[in-house]
């Protein structure tokens, strides 16, 4: 039993980085997948797939590396509410990382999104994590 999957998620995919894997296997869950989903279109991740075996299912992550100098494309991604301390942000008090130069996630009423598209969308919600 797992007390806070997100903080295990996030730990695997920095695990990985620091190890150079191109690829890391995460147990599913909805708001996992939906995480993923962000990071793939923000351009942090390569590609994605989500397996369906066992009762759980896994999410396959093939991460990004600059081609030449091999950095990747995470630089750092860190929890932000914790289940002990949950953080929420409203729309006028939406978190800007690096001054706009990465992404804060947030799990909102519409759905798990970046800080700028929860913007647009003048929603507010728990924000999960910082990417940059």
């Amino acid at each position: 039993m797992n007390t806070d999957p997100i903080a295990d998620y996030l730990t695997r995919v920095r695990n990985a980085i620091k190890a150079n894997h191109r690829v890391v296997e995460i147990p599913a869950s909805n708001l996992k997948k939906e995480i993923t989903k962000v990071l793939f279109d923000k351009g942090y991740i390569a590609n994605y797939k989500f397996e369906e075996n066992g009762p759980q299912g896994s999410i396959k992550v093939a991460l990004k590396y600059h081609p030449i100098t091999k950095i990747s494309a995470i630089r750092s991604i860190t929890r932000i509410s914790k289940p002990g301390l949950r953080k929420y942000a409203g729309m006028e008090k939406m978190p800007r990382v690096l001054n706009g130069l990465g992404i804060a996630i947030l799990s909102t009423s519409k759905g798990v999104m970046s800080d700028k598209e929860a913007r647009q969308q003048n929603v507010g919600g728990e924000v999960l994590c910082y990417v940059y």
